[in-house]
């Protein structure tokens, strides 16, 4: 058997490298539309980008991975610690999402989701509801 050579990677991701791709891919969607992009020094702040608008203002974002499942684009709005039988929920100020399958970032405010997990229609409802559906175009970056 032939040794490959070069660069190859070692095939699985884990949960660390799907998050280490999200934030890039957002950061480089930012700057591609002209974004000042900041990052805060350390892992500890509840937030993982600052951007800075034509204004001046500055947006904190947290950068999450989505997953496609039934036609819909699925994300966590919250994570969890959990120190022994408590739960601390998290929820974040302001979001962004990247789909790997997709390619694409969303950027969505999280005052327009839920407050543990939501969700991106790409395809329409089975029962083709319009009412209270959010489509992920209408927040694609």
């Amino acid at each position: 058997m032939k040794k490959q050579v070069g660069l190859i990677g070692k095939g699985r991701r884990d949960s660390n490298e799907k998050g280490q791709i999200s934030e890039s891919a957002i950061i480089t969607r930012f700057l591609q539309h002209g974004y000042v992009v900041l990052m805060p020094y350390g892992g500890s702040q509840r937030y993982d980008l600052l951007i800075e608008d034509v204004d001046g203002q500055f947006w904190r974002i947290q950068c999450k991975s989505g997953w496609i499942e039934n036609g819909a684009i699925y994300f966590d709005t919250a994570n969890h610690n959990v120190t022994g039988t408590k739960r601390d929920w998290r929820h974040y100020r302001g979001q962004c999402e990247y789909c790997a399958d997709l390619g694409r970032v969303y950027l969505v405010p999280v005052d327009q989701v839920g407050r543990t997990r939501a969700h991106l229609r790409i395809e329409p409802t089975k029962n083709n509801q319009e009412k209270n559906v959010r489509w992920a175009k209408d927040y694609e970056l």
